[in-house]
């Protein structure tokens, strides 16, 4: 006998409309929390005379930050030495990432090297340093490797006019003149025709007739065009080069060894990590890709470039995403070797003269959280290109 369904309970009966209704039912549980929380922590600090208004961002800060990309003294505000914060941290995290990435390919096809020698001190090298806490590392660079450097008057020398001490790397600063736009115009243009390049068809870009001419056109855009322009603008760019002067130099950029210390740090474990990502991928592609290349008249080079660099990087792109939003939260360790970031100056020294504990820690995880978002949209974006195309 078969069992009728009551009338009110018909709604329940329909898969979508249940998963529906429970989505809509977590979702007002959620947020009827989420007001519960602001309510109860806006109302115990109020108790306790605790501001709950961002207007601390617009007082004096008072202290003075070591590094700093924007004017910036004692006199400005917590607002000011909160975008000062967060340009060092972006700065650090962008300056890491070129770094991590070079060198993790370059390890990468080192491990998959036949040279033996090659092989096993890459491999060394991925073994040794992702098996040691980044904290670790730090410290290690910091404390056993800069601060043991000597002073500014026994500085080491460096290629390009560089000094390098206890108190940073010292390197010449360039100064852009009037006839500087014309080497910037060149520049854009180099890139846009760059750009119009890689977008032109595979079929004709790499046709036998025509390859020579692409390389060459493709070099003189990139090499030519803006060394034209900066010989015919009367070499508008000149560069300062830093001095001694008493007891440090003066002119020129200074590198501070904390900045030093923490990009090592960063992009040598990163590294790691992407090695072993890199090396994965390549051998995850069948070997009978390779040989079907070889089949229809493909050189080595072509090979690796139109036919295994494409599917591994299908599988590298996904992994290589993670790595790069660990490096990035990875940088809040600069904390412990005194690197003004958004930590340290905000989430610090901010937190701390003004109690506003509760909308600094919220603005800092806001911060992450959005940096994060957007290099995870940036990545997904360059992933598509390399994604199956459905028939």
């Amino acid at each position: 006998m078969k069992l009728r369904r009551h009338p009110a309970l018909e709604f329940w009966y329909d898969a979508k409309a249940r998963a529906i209704l429970l989505q809509s039912a977590f979702v007002v549980a959620f947020v009827a929390l989420a007001i519960f929380a602001f309510i109860d922590v806006r109302a115990n600090m109020e108790a306790r005379g605790i501001a709950t208004d961002l207007s601390f961002l617009g007082k004096v800060a008072g202290f003075d930050i070591n590094q700093s990309l924007i004017p910036y003294s004692a006199a400005s505000t917590y607002g000011r030495a909160f975008v000062v914060g967060l340009l060092n941290t972006l700065l650090v995290a962008a300056v890491s990432l070129a770094l991590a990435t070079v060198l993790g390919f370059i390890v990468g096809f080192a491990r998959l090297s036949k040279n033996w020698i090659v092989g096993q001190t890459a491999m060394a090298y991925v073994e040794a340093i992702r098996n040691v806490p980044l904290l670790l590392q730090l410290l290690f660079w910091y404390n056993a490797v800069l601060k043991p450097l000597p002073s500014p008057k026994q500085s080491l020398p460096l290629p390009f006019g560089m000094f390098l001490n206890n108190r940073g790397l010292f390197a010449p600063a360039p100064v852009f003149e009037a006839g500087a736009v014309w080497l910037v115009a060149a520049l854009c243009v180099s890139l846009l025709a760059a750009v119009a390049m890689r977008l032109t068809p595979k079929r004709i870009k790499f046709a036998t007739p025509s390859r020579a001419f692409f390389s060459g056109v493709a070099a003189a855009l990139l090499l030519v065009l803006p060394l034209a322009a900066f010989v015919g603008a009367g070499t508008p760019v000149a560069f300062v080069q830093p001095e001694l002067k008493g007891f440090n130099f003066v002119g020129g950029v200074r590198l501070l060894p904390e900045f030093v210390a923490l990009v090592l740090g960063l992009s040598l474990y990163t590294a790691a990590f992407i090695a072993e990502i890199v090396r994965a991928g390549v051998e995850a592609v069948p070997r009978g890709q390779r040989e079907a290349a070889a089949a229809i008249g493909l050189d080595r080079a072509d090979a690796d470039r139109l036919v295994i660099a494409p599917q591994a990087m299908r599988l590298i792109v996904p992994l290589l995403t993670s790595q790069y939003l660990n490096l990035i939260k990875n940088s809040s360790l600069a904390v412990f070797i005194g690197y003004p970031d958004l930590v340290q100056v905000f989430a610090g020294t901010v937190l701390n003269q003004t109690g506003a504990a509760v909308q600094v820690i919220f603005i800092t995880m806001a911060v992450y959280l959005a940096i994060s978002l957007v290099a995870s949209l940036a990545m997904n974006l360059y992933g598509r290109r390399f994604a199956l195309v459905e028939r």
